[in-house]
């Protein structure tokens, strides 16, 4: 009975059915949201009224209903209409290269169970490299995640900065990293789960343009030598999640030399636009960084979870995880590139180095300029419609695809127009027809639009406008 039930599990004319019938359902998928014939970019169900039904559907339901039920209950990243997280709409072709990595099931971490991925990993980590502005002693490594990505970052600039053994005898002092407030909280999560403690993260204030205050680096860091905290890396974020902000790249690069410290460039977001022709300015000085961060599944149109970590000098990457002191470490083990389980937290990973490569030989580098362009103009355009309507205002001048705004009345107080913000956004969700997020800046409620999606327009964003204003007519 049992050899039975396995090989109804593993039987390939299932497979074929099963999977033509899927890419059949997504295929329609696809067509009904990137041509904006469906409504809706979310069907909003409230939590338990969702656990009920799957709990339901467990026992009672129809499993050829299955796939449809789960598509259909989602949030549809490729309608125009989805304005909300850091989530790319992944090109078609990458539910494909998904679909490779999840049959084959080859974990990276060991060359034997991963030759192609591992080996095509290494040509696109050259490619990233370069387009920073890195020279041939770069490298780095594809893994789970910018939380992940940015956790062993930190971890490689404590092994290069501290020179103490601090894997096998634990931290001896209070060791600290410069963030600005604005950071993505993963940072301050990271330092934290490295010992660091409170008092280990020295949070820069903002500027009234919610970057970094660079001017206040050479006292915030007199202050915790002051206080006997070693201060072994700095963090600039590009851009930062809440407000789509960079941090001045080039000057925090400056600071981070000067002091004999480790320069960390988070561009889980906005590190794409080293592709970008006409944005890569904002990420001015990120060559100066000893390591960088970028997400795959952010602007580069690829499925979660596939981000790059990158070393301005590629022994950094290899001597992180080491457990025994660098100097004992011979030169074949700091050569064998093809086991990146040596270098990351994950002893199985993912082929997500197919995705990359897939695009990069499909489209080229110019899909990438292509997309981030595009992007971050819409943001812009978005920023002037808002700046065009009366009683609504920006938050700031956008920098990124990332756009925060409310409504603004003028005779109405901050806590009233809090809640009235707060209560548009809910109303929004609620409706489903827009799918947008939140935030909060200087104790000011915003809401908040990511466009990720190439196909969203002006007339999705005043469409968008006209809906919030109909709410507030009401």
């Amino acid at each position: 009975m049992h050899k039975e039930l396995l090989e109804q599990v593993y039987n390939t004319s299932d497979f074929n059915t099963n999977g033509h019938s899927l890419i059949d359902q997504l295929t329609s998928h696809l067509e009904n949201k990137l041509n904006d014939i469906s409504r809706n970019a979310i069907n909003w169900n409230e939590p338990e009224k969702e656990l009920q039904f799957w709990k339901a559907f467990l026992s009672d339901g129809d499993s050829k209903d299955m796939f449809q039920e789960i598509i259909k209950r989602t949030t549809y990243v490729h309608h125009p209409h989805y304005m909300g997280h850091q989530v790319s709409p992944p090109a078609p072709i990458t539910a494909l290269t998904g679909l490779i990595s999840a049959l084959l099931n080859n974990g990276t971490a060991v060359y034997e169970m991963g030759m192609s991925s591992n080996a095509i990993e290494r040509l696109v980590i050259e490619t990233i490299c370069n387009k920073i502005g890195y020279n041939n002693t770069s490298g780095g490594f594809l893994t789970s995640g910018g939380t992940l990505a940015n956790l062993t970052a930190l971890l490689s600039a404590r092994k290069a900065i501290t020179k103490r053994d601090i894997w096998n005898d634990g931290n001896q002092n209070q060791l600290g990293i410069m963030v600005s407030e604005e950071a993505h909280y993963c940072v301050d999560r990271a330092a934290r789960i490295m010992g660091l403690g409170e008092h280990g993260i020295i949070k820069i204030p903002v500027t009234k343009e919610f970057s970094m205050n660079t001017d206040l680096l050479e006292s915030k860091f007199k202050q915790a030598k002051d206080k006997g905290i070693e201060i072994f890396a700095i963090v600039g974020s590009a851009p930062s999640t809440a407000t789509g902000i960079f941090d001045n790249l080039e000057v925090i690069g400056a600071f981070a030399k000067k002091h004999n410290i480790w320069f960390h460039a988070d561009g889980a977001h906005g590190g794409a636009g080293v592709f970008s022709n006409k944005y890569k300015h904002t990420l001015k000085g990120i060559d100066q960084a000893d390591s960088v961060v970028i997400d795959g599944h952010k602007m580069m149109m690829m499925p979660a979870l596939t981000t790059a970590l990158l070393y301005k000098e590629e022994i950094n990457a290899k001597t992180t995880f080491s457990q025994k002191a660098d100097y004992l470490l011979s030169d074949s083990e700091h050569e064998d590139w093809y086991n990146s389980g040596k270098r990351t937290f994950e002893c199985t990973k993912n082929m997500m180095s197919i995705h990359w490569f897939t695009l990069l030989k499909l489209y080229g580098e110019e899909v990438f300029d292509a997309n981030v362009t595009h992007l971050y103009d819409m943001g812009a355009l978005f920023a002037r419609l808002i700046e065009e309507e009366p009683n609504f205002e920006l938050a700031l001048k956008p920098m990124s695809n990332i756009v925060c705004f409310r409504y603004c009345p003028p005779s109405m107080s901050s806590e009233n127009t809090n809640a009235l913000n707060a209560k548009i956004r809910q109303l929004l969700l609620e409706d489903g027809e827009f799918y947008i997020v939140q935030t909060k800046l200087k104790d000011r409620f915003y809401m908040r639009i990511t466009v990720m999606n190439p196909f969203t327009t002006e007339v999705h964003f005043r469409a968008l406008i006209n809906k919030i204003k109909a709410y507030i007519s009401n």
